[in-house]
């Protein structure tokens, strides 16, 4: 596991050790925990992106009724 370094300042700080500190987790975790949130939101941009590309390059679009028949 890789250490990283942050500097914050310290009104900052203190609220981010009060709120990880009501919740009950250390200020490492909830860095963690945060980092790892904000990467899942970026791979689902991603695939919104590159979902919306792909539409771009043929527009076809189906009612729902439509899509649903295919699976039932």
């Amino acid at each position: 596991m890789a250490l990283i370094t942050v500097n914050i300042n310290d009104k900052a700080l203190e609220v981010l050790e009060d709120y990880a500190s009501e919740k009950d987790i250390s200020v490492s975790e909830f860095i963690r925990r945060a980092v790892l949130e904000k990467l899942e939101d970026i791979e689902d941009i991603r695939a919104a992106e590159e979902a919306y590309a792909e539409y771009l390059k043929n527009p076809v679009t189906v009612t729902w009724t439509e899509a649903s028949a295919k699976w039932a």
